[in-house]
Order: structure tokens, then C-alpha cells, then sequence
């Protein structure tokens, strides 16, 4: 991990805590990259754009916590619906000590005019996903997959935020059922369908 990544995770774990109450602004990140041990003007040297940059950031961060814990299991010996239920569900679990955080950068992704930056962070989510499942489609069928499973990813959020079920049970119910619905339509998934 390179030099200005690490400053970049240090100050969005920094924040983190803090966002429920402070929002995510230029503000909180200036006083996070400080609690984090740097100027305060580090913020802005790392994020050039703010607010967009962090949560870009904090997209990615998730991402690749979500493939670190997939490390821990062999797609191999399991079956396509469970190789992305389980990226899902990791992602999700990653971000549960960050709920109100998670709900709040969704916000800010959901304004019309940052709607398409925040799908195409959402699609990288969805290709690492497809990619530690093993797709390695370069046909429509790489686009379709990734688009579906874009669906589920925003859909399960949306539905996990506003989960009380112990253990977030109703959400990973839904989850299962919103990706057996997608690996149902048509061939899409190609050669997958039997694994």
C-alpha cells in the first residue's frame, strides 16, 4: 500500500466514529486528518475534491476489506449464488459499525447530478465481487452480471439500513432471495448457471 493511501484510510477510520454526528463535510475531515496525527490542511491534500474524494475513498476502503475477509474462503467449493451472497453479505458486515455513516454517504450519492458517480462506485463493488467468484466474462454477459448484481448491492443496502432484525437476519434472507431472482433470468450467468 502506497504512502497516500495509507493517509487517506487513516483519516476516513478516523472519521468514521464521528460522521453519525458531524455529517460528512470538509470540516470532519480536516479534524480527522488532525486526530489521525496530521495538518489539518492533509485533508485536502489527499481529497482534493472534498467530500467526493473521501467517499470515493471510503467506497474503495470497504472493497477491499470486503476481499481481504474473502481471502478466508475457497469460491472453488461453493456454488456461484453462494460465492456472490457471501462478497454481499462480507460487504454489508464491513460497514455495520458504520451504519448511520454508510446512510449518510448513500445520501449524498443519491443527489441527481452525483447519481452516476455513485452507480459506477457501486459497479466496481459489484465487478470485485464477479471476480473473486471467478467470472471472467468479456462478453455482454460481464456487463449484465455486473449490472444485475449492481441491483442487488442497492437494493440489500437500502433494506439493511433500515434492518432491526437480530443479526441482521431479514436482510441476508433478502439478499438470497434478490440474487436466486438474478441467476434465474434467462443465461445470463453463462456458464456459471451449473456451478
Amino acid at each position: 500500500m502506497d504512502r497516500n493511501q495509507t493517509i487517506k484510510d487513516k483519516i476516513i477510520e478516523t472519521a468514521l466514529p464521528d460522521i453519525p454526528f458531524d455529517g460528512w463535510s470538509d470540516a470532519a475531515l480536516e479534524r480527522a486528518a488532525v486526530n489521525a496525527g496530521y495538518d489539518a490542511n492533509m485533508a485536502r491534500a489527499v481529497f482534493p475534491k472534498g467530500v467526493r474524494d473521501a467517499l470515493i475513498h471510503f467506497s474503495g476502503w470497504a472493497d477491499r476489506r470486503m476481499l481481504d475477509a474473502l481471502k478466508a474462503s475457497n469460491p472453488v467449493s461453493m456454488k456461484v449464488r453462494e460465492r456472490v451472497a457471501l462478497g454481499v453479505r462480507l460487504r454489508f458486515e464491513i460497514l455495520e459499525p458504520f451504519r448511520e455513516a454508510e446512510r449518510l454517504a448513500i445520501a449524498y450519492w443519491m443527489r441527481p447530478f452525483r447519481k452516476i458517480d455513485g452507480a459506477k462506485l457501486v459497479w466496481k463493488t459489484a465487478d470485485a465481487i464477479w471476480q473473486w467468484a471467478g467470472d471472467t466474462a468479456t462478453d455482454y454477459n460481464r456487463y449484465t452480471k455486473r449490472g444485475l448484481l449492481s441491483g442487488v448491492l442497492t437494493a440489500t443496502a437500502f433494506f439493511w439500513l433500515n434492518d432491526t432484525s437480530p443479526g441482521r437476519a431479514d436482510s441476508w434472507a433478502f439478499l438470497d432471495r434478490r440474487i436466486d431472482n438474478v441467476l434465474s433470468i434467462g443465461k445470463i450467468v453463462g456458464r456459471f448457471k451449473t456451478a
